[in-house]
């Protein structure tokens, strides 16, 4: 495996798609700009941390920092159920319209109010993906929506559930819309965490990416190595698809049962760190569900590619 060194990543940037939508809706009211949501959002996050770095509540940083990026996580989905909605309405009222003005009149309120909710739903993403990036700017943690998929943005990639990507690729398959590139699969060690560690993985990323430009990222999300891959894959804008592992339904059998689903996905190519590439930590076990998901790829005759430390 050729050997790239990991690209410093800016965000640049670019016109505004929400202030375009909402200066469309016609509302007398202001909208707030992006700038202002997205300001918002890193200010709310930034105060957060501040107020609690250092005190006893410290100890649960992590629960607090996820819950406020998960409370816009959430308003974004229940605004984008409620546009839902509106746009049944529309469907309703458009099938059976008879030229009447009172069916024009709740046809035309149907319509402001699905757009209405569809720019509110972005309003909450941008709030939503502000915060998660200062979260990962002031703590190095990533946080990924606990289940559910998510729209990408300039500032994070989208990220999709495992078995909804399935789906694309069956659709893919009987002639439907192509939902993008080749995955890419990753499995790694938890204690896989280290910068020799991140350099590793993220030469790896990037090599990939230069062979397969519109490639996603698959792999379960666990902690250690896999957080450093997904935060490789927002930086760069890479899909990301998660296949997480399920322990209240699989019990112990879970990491296992979440390599399967990865092998389902068909990878073009699986990268798999087994233990850390850290001499400091040369002396650690190998990660099994990481052997495991290379051995299942190698009867599954894919392509696999373990990480190692460089050569001396």
């Amino acid at each position: 495996m050729t050997s790239f060194n990991p690209a410093i990543i800016t965000t640049s940037k670019t016109d505004s798609a929400f202030d375009d939508l909402t200066a469309a809706l016609g509302d007398p009211r202001p909208h707030p700009t992006e700038e202002a949501l997205i300001q918002l959002g890193r200010a709310l996050m930034t105060e957060l941390i501040d107020l609690v770095s250092g005190t006893a509540l410290e100890d649960y940083q992590t629960t607090l920092g996820e819950a406020l990026i998960g409370a816009f996580h959430s308003a974004a989905g229940r605004i984008e159920r409620d546009a839902d909605r509106a746009r049944d309405v529309m469907r309703s009222l458009d099938r059976d319209f008879d030229g009447s003005e009172v069916l024009d009149v709740e046809l035309q309120a149907a319509i402001a109010k699905a757009r209405a909710g569809d720019a509110a739903t972005q309003a909450c993403e941008l709030i939503r993906d502000a915060a998660a990036d200062a979260w990962t700017v002031n703590t190095g943690e990533v946080w990924t929506a606990w289940r559910g998929s998510r729209r990408g943005s300039h500032l994070t990639a989208a990220q999709l559930e495992a078995k909804q990507a399935l789906r694309a690729i069956r659709n893919r398959r009987s002639g439907e819309a192509d939902p993008g590139g080749p995955v890419i699969a990753f499995r790694g060690a938890p204690t896989a965490d280290t910068a020799a560690d991140a350099g590793r993985i993220f030469d790896a990323l990037n090599w990939a990416r230069q062979e397969w430009p519109d490639m996603a990222l698959a792999t379960t999300g666990a902690k250690g190595s896999e957080k450093l891959a997904i935060k490789w894959a927002q930086q760069k804008g890479v899909t990301l698809i998660l296949a997480r592992a399920d322990f209240e339904t699989h019990g112990k059998a879970a990491p296992f049962r979440a390599n399967d689903e990865l092998i389902a996905l068909e990878p073009t190519c699986c990268f798999t760190l087994v233990h850390s590439v850290d001499q400091e930590r040369a002396h650690q076990r190998s990660f099994g569900p990481a052997l495991n998901f290379g051995q299942k790829a190698t009867e599954s005759g894919l392509r696999i590619v373990p990480i190692r430390a460089r050569a001396a």
